[in-house]
C-alpha cells in the first residue's frame, strides 16, 4: 500500500511539527508514505472567496500528483473535502483520474479509524483533552454524530484518543459548535468569528482541559490566537500529535 500525504499549505509553513507528527504516526504504523514535493495549495481559499474559476488549475494539477497513490492522506478535513465534494466541476463525469482520486483521499483520523482499523496506540498522554469538532469534519466527513440529527452518538477522533490508556477527555456543554473560522469568514465578519471563537475556547476552559485538539488546524490556528492574545491557559496540540506520541511543551 503506498500512501500520498498532502499537506495543507498553511500547516506546511505555520504548523510544521503537526505535518511531521503525521508522517511519524503513518510510520510508525509501518505504512509507505511518500510525499510529493510539487504538490501546492488545493484551492480552497480562492473557493472560499468565489473566485472559483482561478481553482481548475490548481485541481487539475492535484489529480496529475495524487492518481498514482492507493490512498491520499492528509491532517485536514476541509482540504480534503475541498477535494472530494468540490472538484468535481473541473472534470469530466467519466474522469477516470478524478474518480480514483476522489474515492482514495482521506483525512488522517477517518483513515486510521475506518480503513486500518487501528485498535492500539503505544504513546502516553497523561492530560485532561478536550475535542474541538471541525465543521468541515464533523459534518462533510461525518466524523461524528452532529448533534442537530436524531441519531446514536459517536465520535472516531474520541475512539482514536481512547486508545491512549492514560489520557482523559473531558466532557463539553457543546461539542460540535462551529469555532467562528470558517476560511475567509473570520477575515469578512472577524467580530462574529472572534466571539464564537472564544465561546468554544470558554467552553473548555470551564470544562477542565489542559489541551484542546481537533483534526483541522484552521479551527485551532484560530482559538490559539484567541488564547494567546487573552493570556489563557489552554494548549493547543492537532491530534496526530497526540496519536503520535508527542509531549505536551
Amino acid at each position: 500500500m503506498k500512501i500520498g500525504l498532502f499537506i495543507p499549505c498553511f500547516m506546511n509553513e505555520l504548523y510544521p511539527q503537526a505535518c511531521m507528527s503525521t508522517l511519524k504516526l503513518l510510520k510508525n504504523l509501518n505504512f509507505d508514505v511518500e510525499y510529493p514535493l510539487d504538490q501546492t495549495c488545493c484551492g480552497q481559499p480562492m473557493s472560499n472567496s468565489g473566485c472559483n474559476s482561478d481553482v481548475k488549475n490548481l485541481a487539475i494539477r492535484f489529480v496529475d500528483i495524487f492518481k498514482k497513490y492507493d490512498y491520499i492522506v492528509a491532517p485536514t478535513g476541509s482540504c480534503v473535502t475541498m477535494v472530494k465534494d468540490h472538484y468535481g466541476e473541473f472534470f469530466e463525469d467519466d474522469n477516470k483520474d478524478y474518480k480514483k482520486v476522489k474515492t482514495s483521499i482521506y483525512e488522517i483520523c477517518e483513515f486510521l479509524h475506518d480503513i486500518v482499523k487501528i485498535d492500539k496506540l503505544d504513546v502516553s498522554f497523561p492530560h485532561k483533552v478536550g475535542v474541538h469538532n471541525s465543521c468541515h469534519g464533523h459534518r462533510e466527513l461525518k466524523l461524528g454524530s452532529a448533534s442537530e440529527l436524531n441519531i446514536p452518538h459517536y465520535s472516531k477522533l474520541k475512539n482514536l484518543l481512547n486508545l491512549i490508556p492514560d489520557i482523559q477527555i473531558v466532557d463539553l456543554n457543546r461539542d460540535d459548535e462551529c469555532c467562528g473560522f470558517g476560511g475567509t469568514f473570520c477575515v469578512t465578519e472577524p467580530d462574529i468569528s472572534a466571539a464564537m471563537g472564544k465561546d468554544r475556547v470558554k467552553d473548555h476552559l470551564d470544562s477542565g482541559a489542559q489541551v484542546m485538539t481537533g483534526a483541522d488546524m484552521s479551527c485551532l490556528m484560530h482559538m490559539e490566537g484567541l488564547i494567546n492574545k487573552n493570556n489563557q491557559e489552554l494548549k493547543i496540540m492537532h491530534i496526530v500529535q497526540i496519536l503520535a506520541g508527542e509531549s505536551l511543551s
